[in-house]
């Protein structure tokens, strides 16, 4: 379910009509559900009657095409033998913010843990309202463990996995100023000024750009007599009124 939707069996790939599709989706997204639920939530615009019986139908492919693969009872729900990849994630994210709500913990999280998150994008290109809630969900959640893992990094002076988690954080939202500021904050504890001022003013630029506002004075405060340095010298560079 993260970067494209794929179904697997003993390594191969199955393919899967779009009823079914989406109903194994709705159960790996969100659990076990009540039959009229989830005949509600996939069929919003049809009928009671209409909605079970597209339920009924899809039930009956996926049994017929696709057995052990969902548990027909009610509620419904996916057999515990089902693999998904979304709960791996959600289980990277849940470890990570448990541990940043121990600062002294150790926290053990697979090297690649920054570039996991990144890439964890849900169901891209679905955009039905159940879909795109738990896309901005997950994306709130994947931008908060990125910067509880950098924090955490920037605590222990692990600095290179601290800026790439911070990296990573930026790259899902752009205008995320938490995210710029510990971005930051890693350049100037490796005393890369420079790099810490070029990724100021990147963020800078996108934020007049896409909402025409200014970063908050913590920037200032961070980057302090560099960045009055750097204004100095542009100020210097201009050519003089003739």
């Amino acid at each position: 379910m993260l970067g494209c939707w794929q179904l697997r069996r003993n390594e191969q790939a199955v393919e899967v009509g779009a009823r079914q599709k989406r109903l194994i989706s709705a159960l790996a997204l969100l659990g076990a559900r009540s039959r009229h639920v989830v005949a509600g939530l996939l069929w919003p615009d049809s009928s009671e009657v209409q909605a079970a019986g597209n339920l009924r139908a899809s039930l009956f492919r996926i049994a017929h095409d696709l057995p052990a693969l969902v548990r027909p009872c009610d509620p419904l729900q996916l057999e515990p033998t089902v693999i998904v990849d979304l709960h791996a994630v959600r289980h990277l994210i849940d470890e990570i913010t448990d541990a940043a709500a121990r600062p002294a913990a150790h926290l053990a999280v697979p090297g690649d843990a920054a570039e996991v998150l990144r890439a964890a994008d849900l169901l891209p290109g679905w955009y039905e309202d159940w879909v795109l809630r738990e896309q901005d969900r997950l994306q709130q959640q994947r931008i908060e463990a990125l910067e509880a893992l950098a924090r955490h990094h920037l605590r222990h002076s692990d600095l290179g996995p601290a800026i790439g988690a911070a990296r990573a954080a930026t790259a899902i939202d752009p205008l995320r100023e938490s995210a710029q500021l510990i971005l930051v904050r890693g350049h100037l504890a490796e005393d890369n000024h420079a790099s810490a001022l070029r990724a100021y003013r990147e963020f800078r630029r996108s934020l007049g750009s896409e909402l025409g506002v200014e970063p908050s004075p913590r920037f200032a405060e961070l980057l302090g007599n560099d960045l009055h340095a750097s204004d100095r010298s542009a100020s210097d560079l201009m050519p003089l009124p003739r």
